[in-house]
Parts: C-alpha cells; sequence; structure tokens
C-alpha cells in the first residue's frame, strides 16, 4: 500500500505546478519505501537531498510566477517556503549527523505539504488564472 496516494485533491489544476507536486509525494513515497526497506544511511541522505533540491527549484518556479504576475500575497507565501525549507534542511543535518530523521522528514513532508498544496497553493490559482496562467 502507497504511504500517501496522489489525488485530484491535491491538484491546482496548474500543469507545470501539479506535475511537480506530484513529483514530491512520489518522492516521499520513495523515502518511506527505503525506510520500510531498511534502507542504509546514504540512500537515505540521497533521498532527502533529492527532495530538498527539487522543492528549492519547485519554489523557485512559484515564486518567479508570483513576482511575475504581481501575486499580493507573495511575501507571506514566500515565508511558508522559507520555514519548510529550513526544517527540512535541518532533518537533513540530524540525518548526517548520525541520528535517525526518516520518519520526522516524512511526517513534516505529508502534513506541511498537504496544508501547502490544499490551503496555500490553492489561493493563488485564482490570481494566476486572472493573469492567464493555467
Amino acid at each position: 500500500m502507497t504511504f500517501w496516494p496522489w489525488s485530484k485533491e491535491l491538484e491546482v489544476g496548474i500543469g507545470e505546478i501539479d506535475e511537480q507536486h506530484r513529483w514530491l509525494v512520489d518522492k516521499t513515497n520513495q523515502l518511506h519505501a527505503a525506510l520500510e526497506a531498511g534502507a542504509d544511511k546514504n540512500e537515505l541522505g540521497e533521498i532527502l537531498e533529492s527532495l530538498m533540491d527539487y522543492t528549492m527549484n519547485h519554489f523557485i518556479v512559484e515564486e518567479d510566477l508570483f513576482l511575475r504576475l504581481g501575486y499580493p500575497e507573495s511575501d507571506a507565501h514566500k515565508a511558508e517556503h522559507d520555514q519548510f525549507t529550513s526544517k527540512v534542511m535541518g532533518l537533513i543535518d540530524q540525518h548526517e549527523n548520525g541520528e535517525a530523521a526518516g520518519g520526522e522528514a516524512l511526517a513534516l513532508l505529508k502534513d506541511w505539504l498537504t496544508h501547502h498544496i490544499l490551503k496555500v497553493d490553492k489561493a493563488y490559482v485564482e490570481h494566476f488564472r486572472a493573469h492567464g496562467v493555467g
């Protein structure tokens, strides 16, 4: 059984953003599977690093759209991105220091991304569509 199945509910209706969100969900499921299989520290580290890299690139895409489209809530949205990035970097540091961080990372990814997609990201959809994106 999949740890976190993708659902239509998670779609914001903007193709590029939905593809990126789906990748993040898939990678979160990969982390879960690796933890369940007893993956070694290096494999878990690679998954965490790829999640961080991709997430940062995803945030850049969103934030570029905010800037180009004059999204009025961009500062608050970017602050959430920054807070999440900081938390994930802390988990990566824990992992690199030999502390178990995989389970905590799973909980953070699922909880934060679910809230962020369903509430914060869906809030910009109307603004994006009004400016021809979507």
